[in-house]
């Protein structure tokens, strides 16, 4: 049998120690309901060799600089994570890509890095979080963000942040807000145009586009009665997202997603280290066990070699632990596997 092509994982999250420190002392120790998790750079390729990850494309994960008051401080602080994660990727660069963070709700200023970002750093695309400070992605006044992204047929990645309401006491965010959180702002990006206007930029959604391959009739329906569009043409503009597997490739989810998503659209995340390794290999073996051969070659990397043409050349990642870290590693592969298979509805 013909071994998976090892993976692209186009949502992993980095962590910089200067980036938790900005966040320690304003005071947040948590991001979605998790706690902030560790990062290094070696616990990444560790995670990665476990996954059978080739490439990693790393973003900032929410509050992103959201969190800081004053636009100044903000735009400095995208500017060094930039910087910071330019230089991670030249230091190993057949194993990280990234995705620039941008110090929205100025979208000014945030055209301007996306600028300096995508042209002088050799970003592979940037971050935009679903809303920021409760102004969602679609919103009128990011015209100026949206054609300079447009201008460089950039990937747009874009995650949940929390909700800009109270979250419910016994559902931590990451659990169900963040997956409206993404599906607001795809349904306000379509609804107001922003994917016909600019056709250039791609979308990558997070999270198998939150809820929005299951209810995308619904809302199309619903869309179309506000705008006079045909549902047909919401729903086609629905289908140009591309979407991440991160927390998503379950037997529920996955044929879902796979049912709705154009040939070429879906493509793999592991959410780490904010989705922990654990969880990281759960979803990845539904990713394994729950596709035939070619689509899973093309999830795992075809899909993403596309989307990223710099990879499509990129060598394959011959291992290199120790063979002891090797034979643990295929331990542990081994074993949530079986627990997988185990812990399926209808299996026990």
């Amino acid at each position: 049998m013909t071994p998976a092509p090892r993976r692209i994982d186009v949502h992993q999250h980095l962590v910089p120690p200067f980036y938790r420190d900005a966040l320690t002392g304003a005071g947040i120790a948590e991001a979605g309901g998790r706690a902030l998790p560790d990062w290094s750079p070696e616990a990444a390729l560790e995670l990665m060799d476990l996954l059978e990850t080739d490439t990693a494309i790393l973003s900032v994960s929410t509050p992103g600089t959201g969190f800081l008051a004053d636009p100044t401080e903000a735009a400095d602080l995208a500017r060094r994570l930039n910087d910071f994660s330019a230089a991670l990727a030249a230091q190993h660069p057949d194993r990280f890509g990234w995705f620039a963070t941008l110090p929205m709700p100025d979208t000014e200023t945030s055209a301007k890095e996306a600028e300096r970002a995508l042209t002088g750093l050799g970003a592979d695309g940037v971050t935009l979080l679903a809303n920021n400070n409760g102004s969602y992605l679609g919103a009128d006044g990011q015209d100026s963000l949206w054609r300079v992204l447009d201008e460089h047929g950039a990937v747009v990645f874009v995650h949940p942040a929390d909700l800009p309401a109270p979250p419910v006491d016994g559902i931590p965010p990451f659990a169900a807000d963040f997956l409206l959180d993404t599906t607001r702002a795809a349904c306000l990006l379509v609804r107001n145009g922003v994917p016909r206007r600019h056709p250039n930029i791609r979308f990558v959604l997070s999270h198998a586009g939150g809820f929005l391959p299951y209810a995308s009739h619904r809302m199309a329906v619903a869309i179309a009665g506000s705008t006079g569009r045909s549902p047909l043409d919401v729903l086609d503009d629905f289908r140009g997202f591309y979407f991440d597997t991160a927390l998503s490739a379950s037997p529920a989810a996955l044929p879902t997603l796979l049912a709705f998503a154009r040939p070429g659209h879906v493509l793999f995340g592991s959410d780490w280290p904010f989705a922990p390794t654990a969880a990281g290999q759960y979803f990845a073996n539904g990713l394994d066990g729950g596709v035939d051969p070619a689509t899973l070659a093309a999830v795992n990397r075809g899909n993403a070699e596309a989307l990223f043409p710099r990879l499509a050349g990129a060598p394959v990642v011959a291992p290199t632990r120790p063979i002891g870290a090797r034979v643990r590693q295929s331990a542990q592969r081994a074993g949530a596997r079986l627990f997988f298979k185990l812990v399926q509805p209808g299996t026990g």
